[in-house]
């Protein structure tokens, strides 16, 4: 028994200490919660000796503080949808994606030893997502590529997209599912981008999008792509359609040329005009000629 006192002795101050320390905890760290719901941030006195210990809580987000409760009221825009529960803890109603941060909860205890005890509580709001915007082409030719396009920004966490043709998903792996072997295409869940390689005449169908995250899901209407082949006789024909008419065309051109029908109008349609008369020569009209008669006279 004389062996044991000095060490109880020694565990006094350790144990006097502890009994004096205000101590904090929390039956949640990291609370998750969905947009728009209330939740509680637990902050716990574990251990005190003060009455009336100093409550504040602050808000850290992008690398700024600022008080949510001080002075034992609330702070900015939660003086209206916040408040304290059991003495520490704090309760926000109608939460948005602006409370996703880190919530500090200080207690001062000014008679115990250790007067100062705070705990982070990292909330996180979930948003649900919003409707997808999708792109897809309405028609695509054999053996082409074409590429679909599935993205929303207003979820959180970040959506993952699943693409769906007629209803039935589609598979990111092709080469696992024995269905979609034959199939060309690369599926990204993280972008949502839909890539066919070369697509065929199966690829034609109604493609839809689904955004998911969770706090839930959002889809894009129903688009019709189809898959038609590529008429290669008749893009030959059509080119040599219009080869021929340019060559008519053409040799129609150069027989108006020769024909004279492009000649300058002011040489064919330009009118006969009268000689201008010499000095001293007179000409004089007769009715049996019908025309002009000349007739000369000499001045001496």
């Amino acid at each position: 028994m004389a062996l044991r006192r000095p060490a109880l002795l020694l565990l006094l101050p350790l144990l006097g200490y502890r009994l004096l320390a205000v101590e904090l905890t929390s039956s949640n760290t990291k609370p998750v919660v969905q947009e728009f719901q209330s939740v509680e941030l637990s902050c716990i006195i574990k251990s005190t000796v003060t009455l009336d210990p100093r409550i504040e809580w602050k808000k850290i987000r992008d690398g700024e503080t600022s008080y949510v409760f001080f002075d034992n009221k609330m702070q900015g825009d939660f003086a209206t949808r916040a408040e304290i529960l059991s003495r520490t803890s704090l309760v926000i109603k109608n939460t948005t994606r602006m409370d996703t941060a880190t919530y500090r909860c200080e207690v001062a205890a000014p008679s115990d030893t250790k007067t100062i005890d705070e705990i982070n509580i990292q909330l996180t709001v979930q948003v649900k997502p919003m409707t997808p915007r999708c792109t897809v082409p309405k028609a695509v030719p054999v053996g082409k590529t074409a590429s679909l396009h599935c993205h929303e920004n207003e979820g959180y966490p970040k959506s993952t997209y699943s693409w769906y043709r007629n209803s039935e998903p589609l598979s990111p792996d092709t080469k696992s599912n024995a269905k979609f072997q034959n199939s060309s295409y690369t599926l990204n869940p993280t972008t949502g981008t839909l890539v066919f390689h070369a697509v065929h005449k199966g690829d034609t169908g109604r493609y839809s999008c689904i955004a998911t995250n969770d706090a839930g899901f959002a889809k894009c209407e129903e688009q019709e792509m189809e898959v038609y082949d590529l008429n290669i006789g008749g893009i030959i024909g059509g080119v040599l359609v219009v080869l021929a008419v340019l060559v008519l065309i053409t040799l129609g051109i150069c027989c108006a040329y020769r024909r004279g029908y492009f000649a300058n109008s002011k040489e064919s349609g330009e009118s006969y005009k009268t000689p201008a008369k010499p000095d001293g020569v007179n000409y004089i009209r007769t009715d049996d000629e019908g025309d002009f008669r000349h007739k000369s006279s000499f001045v001496i």
